[in-house]
């Protein structure tokens, strides 16, 4: 089983920074990638950020350049460094891990969300 932790989650003026740290379980290099999602309330919960297991990034349009995901294999943990941060931006982050099993098919991980209020 895999259990998924953020943390660094908290609040910030308009125009602050806060990295956000995902600490897996275990081993995060079985994992085809892992992502920040975020979601407001009364929205869906969108894409913020991906890492594939080669170091590959993708980010949605409205984070890049203020955003960088980045991972340290080592440490079983994903990161999320949130700069130029915005009032819109304010929302639970949170870590996924994505896999695929020849049993189960594609397979999605959670962590439990950590809240960023940004202030105006």
């Amino acid at each position: 089983q895999v259990q998924l932790v953020e943390s660094g989650g908290g609040l910030v003026q308009a125009g602050g920074s806060l990295r956000l740290s995902c600490a897996a379980s275990g081993s995060i290099l079985g994992f085809t990638a892992m992502g920040w999602y975020r979601q407001a309330p009364g929205k869906q919960r969108e894409l913020v950020a991906v890492i594939s297991s080669g170091g590959s990034t993708n980010y949605a349009d409205s984070m890049k350049g203020r955003f960088t995901i980045s991972r340290d294999n080592a440490e079983n943990t994903v990161y999320l460094q949130m700069d130029s941060l915005k009032p819109e931006d304010t929302a639970v982050y949170y870590c996924n891990a994505h896999t695929y099993t020849s049993l189960w098919g594609a397979l999605d991980y959670w962590g439990q969300g950590t809240q960023v209020t940004v202030s105006s």
